[in-house]
């Protein structure tokens, strides 16, 4: 899922640098379903660095060029995926709509924002892919306009196996700037974490559920 593991090692370099990702497995994070969590990611702390956006922004739209060729339209995930698609968008010249979760319970009710037109053919921006879910609803939003999805670009994912498994379901390929193992291999290389952080850590990864129970 990746292209370059330089770059991608860049990016992991950079999430850890600014704290955009917190890695605490003797701390761990509590998430809102009450899964305790030994990394916190928070990929919009990388909207307040210039450089480091920048870096991003051209992986992003190099990534996507990639993949899946240059698309018509780039949409955006609410809401990580707003600010960073529109960043892709300018950076290509294309143009740019964004997915809620949700329709709208008023004015145009639309779930959809912004100009586009049948047929179209986009490509989805991420910020992190946990489970999938919430993105695989985007897509399905945006082929019920009967938009051609090609495909997902995301900064950042955990490796879950539920996530590959919804994507290969939903056809809906997709790429990640880094991820999960590339994060760690670069956390202990420099010392931010030890071995045995390292187990725990990739302990988590194969059983959140039952991890430190």
């Amino acid at each position: 899922m990746i292209f370059n593991d330089d770059k991608a090692l860049k990016v992991a370099e950079f999430l850890l640098q600014i704290k955009a990702v917190k890695l605490q497995p003797n701390d761990p994070f509590t998430w809102a379903s009450g899964i305790k969590s030994p990394i916190y990611c928070d990929n919009r702390v990388t909207l307040s660095y210039p450089n480091i956006r920048t870096f991003i922004r051209q992986e992003y739209a190099e990534t996507l060029v990639e993949a899946f060729g240059k698309p018509d339209v780039i949409a955006g995930v609410a809401t990580g995926g707003i600010a960073q698609g529109a960043l892709v968008a300018q950076e290509l010249g294309l143009p740019f709509i964004y997915v809620r979760s949700e329709a709208k319970k008023h004015g145009m009710g639309n779930q959809i924002e912004g100009y586009f037109e049948e047929g179209q053919k986009v490509v989805l921006i991420e910020d992190l892919i946990s489970t999938g879910g919430s993105s695989l609803k985007a897509v399905d939003a945006l082929r019920d306009a009967n938009l051609d999805v090609k495909g997902l670009v995301a900064i950042f994912t955990y490796g879950f196996k539920v996530a590959k498994v919804n994507f290969e379901n939903a056809k809906c390929p997709y790429r990640t700037l880094t991820n999960y193992d590339v994060l760690l291999e670069h956390a202990k290389e420099n010392n931010i974490i030890s071995e045995e952080e390292a187990r725990s850590l990739l302990e988590w990864k194969s059983d959140p559920q039952s991890w430190k129970k």
